[in-house]
């Protein structure tokens, strides 16, 4: 029996095949050696470094005069770090030398001056006629490069110089070469860059030197040969009409238009239209009535066998220019607006056929993507055309065109008309309720970009339809909108659902508008349960606090004691008891939320315990955000009706004090510790004051010999009965410095302790403070921060009195551990930046 042969594709190890897999090997080998040969030689590197003892001047006309061409580079990107730095020297020693090396540079270093000089204008690092005298002459020479992008950037500096230069400056420096640069006999270059500075500039002359000198000049241009400077020109005269006044623009800028707006180049055409747009409220009725009607509505007509991109501008700018002409239009011409307006919101629609897009011609889909641009523009002007037809006649005339945008088939329409929902509401008034389907169907939208649009202004917008409209009374307010919350609940859901958690953590935040749109009931059983969810399982941050805090708000306006105590008896079983030491973290922040929104009594009835409790947790990320927390939660105390709550929250102080492992709790406790002792001793009366240094002053040192016994009980009577006085005497005002509080008792040990520490001045090795606290009994900040202040039956799992969570039953893999021991630590104390 022979064997099978072998496979077609399997691996042939013949003499053949080797040498095959040994040319590939070869040709990988190939590719590798150029990134060898990047690599700077000996000589190369010698020739790139400079001596560190030369200064950033010297350094820097060394390398403008013998480094390579990335090294002047950078200098010249630090141009304005050294004209701050020295100003004088940089302008005698390093400018010239910038001179001499953009006049050969490249286009990365000439883009990279052209930064830098607008830098040290923008900076102010020398005065405007240094600046002037120092750099203009540059700009003004590298104005002409043979590189557009070079160009247009030294001109955009030369646009930031003209701003700040002075009159007189500009006149000899600037306007009187412009006479030359902008005659045909230049290049085409030269008499675009002349029209934008003529529009830059016109507004820093008096009337007299703008007619007699420059308006010539832009007659020129907007008559010159090329379409591209008429067009640059045309464009120009909008900003030249608002420095040279109404009568001269009426004079000499509008005949120039009207003749543009009926040249041979389509894009002198469109320029001239969107120009005329823009002076509208320059000219009055009688010149927008007899002079720009007309060329409008020629434009108009003419618009859909031009370019399409003529119809993209003509859209972008209908709203602006209906507005404009309202009140001077026939009811017939009104009509053909509107009709215009319509046609362009539908245009492309009819061509929709379903085709795949690798099946349509290339030209074919560019011009659908603008038929696109055309309707998201009609959709940007749609408040502006409400107000062109009023809106109470809006369901007549508008209505089918605002339902075909939102349910236009591409996203950057429905977009749109998403964020203009909001200011269609308001011109609506009372008649929002005719769009409350449009709602509803933008909220279930399928693109969470549309969503993230509408959510912006939900709250308004759903006070609107509640308020608005027929539906006026409290009662009724959601009679006409009984598909409002399933499309709410669905929005969340899908948000939920996509990796767009921003989107979610908005939506959730907008929710808090609930309580005033719908029925406490109906949020309790459709919404309060959910956000409850959300912060238990949810994996984003911002999504659960944004969750917690919604659901305190919906809390805060629930009526009903039942729901109410259900709603609090789950957030400590769940949260502030959950296995989960994130859920834990997670209960904090609702108790900061309560903290914010309720009273201080409701914090303090139902949650001050639960939350104090925590500072017995197993993990130290949960003790240390408490920590955080306590400062608040302290406020809401009122002494002396809550003197038993801070009695718990003393001795839970004191107990972190003792007893807590954790570096970073124990530092957070101990500086919150000495901001409360610095209050109290600021707050405490002149007398008190004086007595404490007197009996400072008077007593013995604040470091005691070790030779020297703290306390003397026993009969060995190493110390004077005045001395035993005295330290009495300290115990008993040490006692009296926690808020009165009566806790006289558990300093019953304290003598003890103090024997076991005299040897070593007071380091106690298992309930201590750290390391370094080695304080002595006459110290005043020892009243608060003893070690031994706290009975000896204190554990660290040990609960308060009345809970029913253990600290050490925890099995969820986020509480499984305590930052106590060492490899847990390191773990736990990553979450502390990211919990």
């Amino acid at each position: 029996m022979h064997p099978p042969p072998p496979a077609a594709d399997a691996m042939d190890f013949s003499q053949n095949s080797l040498f095959g897999y040994m040319e590939d090997l070869q040709e990988l080998t190939i590719i590798e050696r150029p990134v060898r040969r990047s690599l700077k030689t000996p000589e190369e590197i010698e020739r790139l470094t400079v001596d560190e003892d030369l200064s950033d001047i010297e350094r820097a006309v060394y390398l403008l005069s013998a480094g390579q061409d990335i090294q002047g580079t950078s200098v010249i990107a630090n141009l304005p770090f050294l004209v701050r730095q020295n100003p004088a020297e940089t302008l005698r020693r390093v400018l010239p030398k910038v001179r001499e090396v953009l006049h050969v540079a490249g286009v990365e270093m000439q883009l990279t001056a052209a930064v830098s000089f607008r830098t040290i204008l923008q900076e102010e690092s020398v005065s405007i006629h240094t600046y002037a005298h120092s750099f203009l002459q540059v700009i003004l020479l590298h104005l002409e490069h043979r590189d557009a992008g070079v160009s247009n950037a030294w001109l955009e500096t030369l646009l930031s110089v003209i701003e700040v230069l002075p009159k007189e400056t500009l006149k000899h420096e600037i306007l009187n070469p412009l006479v030359s640069k902008a005659q045909l006999s230049q290049t085409v270059q030269s008499r675009l860059v002349s029209c934008k500075i003529l529009g830059k500039m016109t507004n820093k002359f008096d009337a007299h030197t703008i007619k007699r000198e420059i308006l010539p000049l832009v007659k020129s241009l907007c008559q010159d040969v090329e379409y591209e400077v008429r067009s640059c020109m045309c464009r120009q005269l909008e900003n030249i009409a608002q420095g040279i006044g109404t009568e001269l623009t009426k004079s000499v800028v509008l005949p120039e238009l009207i003749e543009l707006s009926r040249d041979e180049g389509s894009s002198v055409r469109l320029a001239a239209f969107e120009t005329l747009v823009n002076l509208l409220d320059v000219f009055d009725t009688d010149d927008r009535s007899q002079t720009i009607l007309p060329l409008v509505k020629s434009f108009c007509e003419k618009s859909f066998k031009a370019d399409e991109s003529i119809l993209i501008s003509l859209s972008f700018h209908l709203g602006k220019l209906c507005h404009g002409l309202y009140g001077i239009l026939t009811p017939d011409q009104h009509l053909r607006f509107l009709e215009f307006y319509k046609k362009l919101c539908t245009l492309g629609l009819q061509q929709e056929n379903g085709h795949n897009e690798n099946q349509i011609p290339p030209q074919i889909l560019e011009q659908e993507k603008k038929y696109i641009s055309v309707r998201k523009n009609c959709a940007y002007n749609f408040p502006a055309m409400i107000v062109f037809v009023d809106p109470k006649n809006f369901h007549m005339e508008l209505y089918s065109t605002f339902f075909c945008l939102c349910h236009d088939p591409e996203v950057p329409v429905r977009y749109t008309i998403a964020i203009c929902f909001y200011e269609v509401s308001k011109l609506l008034n009372s008649g929002v309720y005719l769009i409350h389907k449009e709602l509803i169907t933008l909220l279930q939208d399928e693109s969470l970009e549309v969503l993230d649009a509408l959510i912006d202004h939900l709250p308004e917008i759903l006070e609107l339809m509640s308020t608005g409209g027929e539906s006026s009374v409290q009662e009724n307010k959601l009679s006409s909108l009984p598909d409002l919350i399933p499309a709410l609940t669905a929005a969340e859901q899908r948000a939920a659902a996509s990796l767009k958690w921003r989107t979610h953590e908005k939506l959730l935040q907008k929710y808090a508008c609930l309580p005033h749109i719908i029925s406490s009931d109906q949020i309790y059983y459709r919404f309060l349960q959910r956000m409850f969810t959300i912060v238990m399982t949810n994996n984003v941050l911002p999504v659960q606090k944004a969750a917690s805090r919604t659901l305190c708000i919906f809390l805060r306006y629930n009526r009903k004691q039942e729901q109410r105590h259900e709603v609090i008896q789950k957030l400590i079983e769940q949260l502030g008891q959950g296995k989960s030491y994130w859920n834990r973290l997670r209960f904090l922040d609702t108790c900061e939320f309560i903290i914010e929104i309720f009273s201080k009594s409701f914090f303090c009835k139902y949650f001050f315990l639960p939350a104090i409790e925590l500072t017995h947790d197993p993990v130290a990320n949960v003790r240390m955000k408490l920590c955080y927390l306590l400062p608040k939660v302290k406020s809401t105390l009122k002494i002396p009706a809550d003197k038993h709550l801070l009695q718990q929250l003393e001795m839970c102080v004191r107990k972190l004090l003792c007893q807590e492992k954790d570096k970073d709790v124990l530092a957070i406790v101990k500086r919150e510790q000495l901001e409360k002792e610095k209050q109290q001793s600021d707050g405490r009366p002149m007398s008190e004051k004086s007595f404490e240094k007197k009996r400072r002053d008077t007593k013995t040192p604040t470091t005691l010999p070790k030779s020297i016994p703290i306390s003397v009980p026993g009969p060995s009577g190493t110390s004077t009965p005045s001395t035993s006085k005295e330290i009495k005497k300290s115990k008993l005002i040490r006692s009296q410095s926690f808020n009165n509080q009566a806790f006289h008792a558990k300093y019953g040990n304290l003598d003890k302790c103090a024997s076991k520490s005299s040897t070593v001045g007071y380091t106690p090795s298992v309930s201590g403070l750290g390391k370094t606290s080695v304080v002595s009994l006459t110290d005043d900040s020892f009243r608060t921060r003893n070690a031994c202040s706290a009975p000896t039956t204190f554990s660290p799992n040990a609960s308060l009195p009345g809970t029913s969570r253990g600290t050490g039953n925890s099995v969820d893999p986020k509480s499984s551990g305590s930052k106590e021991t060492p490899p847990r630590k390191a773990t736990l104390k990553s979450r502390k930046s990211n919990p």
